[in-house]
């Protein structure tokens, strides 16, 4: 990995304090796309993941706190459920974080759902 080319980042945490709390989602809020109430996606070169990660080290309390940074490969497909951060149809203009979050990409494939997926009789009821 190059230090000076940006990579996409899932940045996760789990804050015990209130207030801690806070702070690090504001500060995330200002670096990263949040993508779920406690994930953030940034896309980042390596410098800037490292003075990202030291500065959400001086806002947390490491015995009873926890961030993660997990880096996105390029070819990565997501799945997603549920309630969307993006509107349907809606891509980011970034190609790297668009091929992430395009909740429509993939649509071109069979749209036949697998067994297990398949709604059920009983279900009904």
């Amino acid at each position: 990995m190059s230090f000076n080319e940006a990579h996409l980042y899932l940045i996760c945490y789990d804050i015990a304090d209130p207030r801690r709390l806070q702070k690090v989602h504001a500060f995330l809020r200002r670096h990263a796309m949040p993508v779920q109430y406690s994930v953030f996606l940034a896309r980042l070169t390596e410098r800037r993941l490292l003075n990202l990660l030291a500065d959400l080290a001086r806002r947390i309390d490491p015995r009873s706190d926890d961030v993660r940074a997990y880096p996105i490969p390029r070819d990565a497909d997501a799945v997603t459920m549920g309630r969307q951060y993006l509107p349907p149809g809606v891509v980011l203009a970034d190609p790297l974080i668009g091929a992430v979050l395009d909740p429509t990409a993939g649509d071109e494939q069979e749209n036949e759902l697998p067994e297990c997926d398949k709604p059920d009789d009983r279900s009904e009821k």
